[in-house]
């Protein structure tokens, strides 16, 4: 990894800001043993303090994907070294249940990325379109997995839904579990595990179709889909929580917004950028 020091960071040592990140202690001791980070080009001690302005480098562990390659391009909407925004087509899994399988959207990355190592912070319906967000080594992939875990990445879903009049914005708080007497789907259960969705915003799109801004602060299997068909507002064209007979899922992961944790840049990626 190879970054510039920013502002936020001046005057601390790299084992400080990697300890603010929350990496892993036994990365931390790791990188503690190492003798290849270099601060402006000279080798460097993880203890060394940094300013805002220094070049520095830190090795990642030699790991790689397992995905084959599909032969087929993915659509980046941001990349740098370390990460990248993809955006996932409807019908299309998220990755492969099977390592034999290659035709997945991280097949698809692994083809279009110039990494070894390429691997998702999160993951969408196979039905649902929308941007996803991608680890480029594994020393980003625990941090940006303890980021979602903390709430530090702000997804926002757009969904079409049958409704009179916008609904008020709200939050829904009920816990999600598998549904025992249907394998693929999810329910409202008492012994599931926490999942909140937050309506921001709606607006009518046209006569009974209203539009809704969401936001996730947690990532459970079809979260939104089964949230929704709760308050009586399943998503259009979902067969499995409405009543549609196609498989025309009005649901997309529209943006996604972070600070950048290497950088300290605000980061906002959107459907709506290309």
């Amino acid at each position: 990894m190879k970054f510039t020091i920013p502002q936020n960071y001046d005057s601390k040592t790299l084992r400080e800001i990697f300890q603010e990140l929350t990496l892993p202690k036994k990365d931390l001791h790791l990188l503690n043993m190492s003798k290849e980070i270099s601060i402006n080009g000279e080798i460097s001690k993880f203890t060394t303090k940094v300013y805002a302005g220094d070049a520095v480098y830190i090795p990642t562990p030699d790991e790689k994907s397992n995905y084959l390659p599909s032969y087929r391009y993915a659509q980046i909407y941001y990349e740098d070294d370390d990460i990248a925004v993809i955006m996932k087509p409807k019908g299309v899994k998220t990755h492969p249940n099977d390592l034999k399988e290659s035709n997945t959207l991280m097949n698809h990355v692994i083809y279009t990325i110039d990494s070894d190592y390429v691997e998702p912070i999160h993951r969408l319906d196979q039905e649902t379109v929308g941007l996803l967000i991608v680890a480029k080594n594994p020393i980003m992939k625990k941090i940006l997995d303890k980021m979602l875990e903390e709430n530090k990445i702000e997804r926002i879903y757009k969904a079409h839904v049958h409704s009179l009049l916008p609904i008020k914005p709200q939050t829904i708080d009920m816990p999600i579990g598998k549904d025992k007497f249907h394998p693929n789907r999810r329910r409202i259960s008492t012994t599931g595990q926490r999942a909140i969705t937050h309506i921001i915003d709606s607006e009518m799109i046209e006569e009974n179709v209203c539009e809704l801004d969401l936001k996730l602060d947690t990532g459970r299997t079809h979260q939104i889909r089964v949230h929704l068909a709760e308050i009586g507002h399943p998503v259009i064209g979902d067969p499995l929580y409405g009543n549609s007979t196609l498989r025309q899922l009005k649901l997309n992961s529209h943006q996604i917004e972070f600070t950048h944790p290497l950088t300290q840049e605000h980061i906002s990626v959107s459907l709506d950028d290309k």
